[in-house]
């Protein structure tokens, strides 16, 4: 494991080096609020067409489903996701057959994954997924890192991450107070358990503004 404050140039040429060869799969990881998503699509932009970005969020249960097995009081912990669903996917993608691969998207305006939302041409060398438990050890998720080639964990320190998913929260409709109080309960929970996972990274990138802002 390698630990670091890389730039954002020297995060993109080891990306670039992935898309030398036959597909290979990056993983950016790390808790919520750290600032892996917006890495990824930055470095996924500086590599277009030869990296798309398809994300674990994808793969979010639906809210019908959630109130369903009595879980959207927690949505986004590791047992509402479809894991083998994910896994799925992510075994075609390894698998990379001629044809084209529709993967979902979370929309956090319907706040709902919406299906075959991004298209994966058999051509594209590199496969970027970000998401919280891309290391996690169990519930299914287990299988994950086998699949992919390199997994970076993406850390932050915890005001800038919480203050950062506060926003995020109110600019998505909660009320602050609500706001606040979801992160607290919910997204620190989920926080921690994607922290015990560290150890297990190829690389630890120490976000700075210049990588996520």
């Amino acid at each position: 494991m390698t630990t670091g404050r890389p730039l954002f140039s020297e995060l993109v040429a080891a990306a670039r080096r992935m898309t030398a060869g036959p597909r290979q799969l990056l993983g950016l990881t790390g808790a919520p609020g750290a600032g892996k998503s917006t890495l990824a699509a930055r470095i996924v932009d500086a590599l277009t067409p030869a990296a798309v970005l398809v994300p674990m969020d994808g793969f979010h249960l639906a809210n019908a489903q959630l109130q369903r097995l009595h879980r959207a009081d927690r949505k986004g912990a590791l047992d509402t996701f479809d894991v083998d669903g994910y896994l799925a996917l992510l075994g075609r993608l390894r698998d990379n057959g001629p044809a084209t691969v529709y993967a979902p998207r979370f929309d956090r305006n319907l706040d709902e994954p919406v299906a075959a939302a991004i298209r994966v041409d058999h051509e594209v060398p590199l496969v970027v997924t970000e998401g919280n438990y891309l290391l996690a050890r169990d519930g299914g998720w287990e299988r994950v890192r086998p699949m992919l080639d390199q997994v970076w964990y993406v850390e932050v320190d915890d005001q800038t991450r919480v203050e950062r998913l506060i926003r995020r929260h109110v600019s998505y409709g909660k009320p602050p107070d609500a706001a606040r109080a979801w992160v607290s309960r919910s997204d620190e929970a989920n926080a921690r358990l994607v922290a015990s996972t560290r150890d297990r990274a190829d690389l630890i990138v120490t976000a700075t503004a210049e990588l996520t802002a």
